[in-house]
């Protein structure tokens, strides 16, 4: 089944303190995103890199917080170009930029869902849950917040663009989970998120709760956004983050989990984010991402060639 992809390029990188997520979606474009969705048949649209306006500076209780004004803006322009796109009847692939971009691009496609009267789910696939409010983040860095403000948890209100309709946490499932901070622990069993960290994954492997949630999803008739982190990989073979947490996922899981999302055929929307270019190593896990992004989008294993041992 081909799709109209668009890709809007994200370059955030005021969520976090490491510089160089800003270059992602250019080395993303380098690696051959739109031609390997061309060549499976799909039609593309590069929208090219979104830009803001200055702001200015905005303070608040926690003065951890830094980018502040800068990450809101952020959030509104990107929430404002996602519900654009799918209303257009589009698939958005939003190229991070650091993770604070699925702030807007989850609450701007769960508008677009809202609208045609749908629920929105979201495969969140990320070392980190990303559930701390603004007040309970101890790093501030923003890129940890996305999950607490597009399911409306408490004070995002007086900073934030109002959210024009909310995730159930219940329709969140987070996989490879493996640096949880105290805070987050106790939201994401308040508010039930069905969260997998890399425990249960070594027990139960990646299939099971991932077809688990792919049936609830499929059984809702709702609408999956793919919020996928370069740190949900294990760094051995994705090198280009900044935040690396040891024992991620591995190339084999990663393009399973892929290819189960291609064969349900609910997949309306993608991230692609905090792909560090600056501390990649000649380009692989900019390629290896390229390569995920195909088998979710139709690649098969048939269709792998061989590689070099020295790219990998």
């Amino acid at each position: 089944m081909t799709k109209s992809v668009v890709l809007i390029g994200t370059p955030v990188q005021t969520g976090t303190h490491q510089p160089g997520c800003i270059m992602g979606p250019d080395a993303l474009r380098t690696a051959g995103l739109e031609q390997a969705l061309r060549d499976l048949g799909h039609s593309v649209e590069d929208h090219g890199n979104m830009e803001i306006p200055s702001v200015a500076p905005v303070s608040h209780m926690n003065e951890n917080i830094h980018h502040l004004s800068e990450t809101c803006q952020w959030t509104k322009a990107i929430q404002q170009k996602a519900l654009e796109v799918m209303r257009a009847g589009k698939v958005p692939i939003f190229l991070g930029g650091d993770h604070s971009i699925a702030a807007g691009s989850v609450s701007g496609i769960t508008a677009a869902a809202h609208e045609a009267d749908q629920e929105q789910f979201v495969l969140w696939l990320d070392a980190h849950p990303d559930f701390h409010v603004l007040s309970s983040t101890e790093s501030g860095n923003l890129h940890g917040t996305p999950v607490a403000y597009y399911t409306s948890q408490e004070g995002f209100e007086d900073y934030f663009p109002p959210l024009p309709a909310k995730v159930n946490p219940q329709n969140i499932c987070m996989m490879g989970l493996r640096s949880v901070d105290g805070a987050e622990r106790i939201r994401l069993a308040e508010q039930k998120v069905s969260a997998y960290d890399m425990r249960a994954l070594d027990e139960n492997g990646v299939a099971k709760p991932l077809k688990a949630f792919l049936d609830r999803v499929k059984e809702a008739n709702g609408r999956l956004h793919v919020s996928f982190d370069v740190d949900f990989l294990e760094p051995d073979i994705a090198p280009a983050v900044g935040t690396t947490v040891p024992g991620g996922a591995t190339f084999r899981e990663a393009h399973l989990i892929m290819e189960m999302l291609h064969d349900s055929k609910l997949v309306t929307s993608l991230d692609l984010v905090e792909l560090n270019p600056f501390l990649d190593e000649r380009g692989r896990t900019a390629t290896l991402m390229v390569d995920l992004a195909a088998s979710l989008f139709g690649k098969n294993v048939l269709d792998r060639p061989n590689r070099p041992y020295a790219n990998w």
